[in-house]
């Protein structure tokens, strides 16, 4: 018996320190825990970057609609045997004659014309910046369901630490009743025994939960991507929005859903690819100038140096005539992949109203549960706080009293569960409507 008094006291002593100590952690509010989240996430800084990149790739030079300006040396010589006869019959003939060829200068291509390719290009990287803006919303929406339902379930996790303290408490004061009933006779050992067993579940009961929490904690550092073994209190209430309307989510998704909008952007990204493909068969036109310097010296011949400096200019035109059916296979398949966009937009857009219906009968069946919950609590603890009387008149039994106290904790527990599911329905309605705030 000494032992089990031994153990029983060290755990809760293991309890009543961690709770102390979690008293006086600072309080963190789910606006914080999310402001974190943006500023520290690695999902969020890792298509942060994508989307820097393409917001630096609209540019008329990366469509192809700038000119290209480049500076060329060339310094070139030879060493040959050179033998020349010239018009009049005459030979000359030169062993190891040097020759050297020295250029320079700066050139300017431009295409101007391209069958209004760079143009469609040009568009289609705007058209891409977008969707990198809907692709970070994705991972932020994400990220921000993930610490809500997160910091929510700590709040429910928090809402059990106190009902199983609570039935620590009872069970202690239920121990010592019996204690005292035993010394005065009118209890057997038994009862005190089984009071202790009681005490040491609740108590083991208290120390599981106490564990839970502070993994729970770990993971939500991690998403906020802070020191998983800062500790922290949180709310002590789930606000749940019980006026959410389908209709109006339905409505909300259709302009923004990001995976949605995504889509329709791939449409668009599809017909651009398709008018870049067609502007192949039209001919491509180049300007080019340059200034350039030039000197050349021979061993032999008629001029022995030959120097130049100018500017030069011209205009070059290809125009494609057979590829190989080349243009038309591209054709068909840009047109392809265009359906293909098409299609991938009609089966979202059908998932996300199939899920939403789905996550909306979830939620309203939350809020029902919420209400049948409370009022199951409030009858348990009407129902221990009448029980715990009639055990001190000592009119029920030890197996009454030990019912009405676990139906009080399971009620309770069932609560905060009740709570955090229909939070946790909420927090999937506005990601998937793609309202939620931040």
């Amino acid at each position: 018996m000494k032992q089990h008094i031994v153990f029983l006291s060290t755990l809760f002593y293991l309890v009543f320190v961690q709770q102390t100590v979690a008293q006086t952690k600072p309080t963190l509010t789910l606006e914080e825990a999310i402001q974190i989240t943006l500023q520290n996430n690695y999902n969020i800084k890792l298509v942060s970057n994508s989307l820097e990149v393409a917001k630096n790739n609209v540019n008329p030079g990366v469509a192809g609609a700038l000119p290209y300006v480049g500076a060329n040396v060339l310094n070139s010589g030879s060493i040959l045997d050179s033998r020349q006869v010239q018009a009049d019959g005459t030979v000359k003939e030169k062993e190891g004659a040097h020759n050297t060829n020295f250029n320079y200068g700066v050139g300017l291509t431009w295409t101007i014309f391209d069958g209004l390719k760079m143009f469609a290009r040009y568009d289609q990287l705007k058209e891409l910046e977008k969707m990198g803006q809907e692709n970070l919303q994705v991972v932020i929406m994400a990220n921000i369901a993930d610490v809500t339902s997160t910091y929510y379930n700590l709040v429910q996790q928090q809402q059990q630490l106190y009902a199983y303290d609570t039935a620590i408490y009872i069970s202690q004061q239920r121990l010592e009743f019996a204690k005292n009933r035993y010394q005065v006779g009118k209890a057997a050992k038994l009862e005190v025994l089984n009071a202790e067993v009681d005490m040491n579940t609740d108590t083991t009961n208290l120390v599981r939960q106490q564990e839970l929490y502070n993994n729970t904690q770990t993971y939500l550092n991690q998403l906020m991507a802070r020191d998983p073994a800062t500790r922290f209190k949180v709310a002590d209430i789930i606000p749940v929005d019980n006026g959410l309307l389908l209709d109006a989510l339905s409505e909300q998704a259709m302009k923004h859903n990001p995976s949605l909008q995504a889509a329709i952007i791939n449409k668009r990204v599809a017909q651009l690819d398709l008018k870049i493909v067609k502007a192949y068969r039209y001919p491509t036109v180049n300007v080019n100038t340059g200034y350039n310097f030039t000197n050349s010296t021979s061993a032999l011949g008629f001029a022995t140096q030959t120097s130049g400096k100018g500017l030069t200019y011209g205009v070059t035109a290809s125009v494609p005539i057979f590829n190989g059916f080349n243009q038309n296979i591209s054709e068909h398949n840009a047109k392809i992949l265009v359906n293909s966009a098409e299609l991938q937009y009609e089966q979202l857009n059908q998932a996300i109203i199939s899920q939403l219906t789905s996550a909306y009968q979830t939620y309203t069946t939350s809020l029902v549960l919420v209400k049948m919950e409370e009022r199951n609590q409030r009858i348990a603890r009407e129902n221990l706080e009448i029980t715990i009387e009639k055990f001190k008149l000592g009119s029920i039994t030890t197996v009454e009293f030990r019912a009405a106290q676990l139906n009080y904790i399971n009620a309770t527990v069932r609560y905060s569960t009740a709570q955090y599911n229909a939070k946790v329905a909420e927090v999937n309605l506005n990601q998937i409507s793609g309202t939620m705030e931040y």
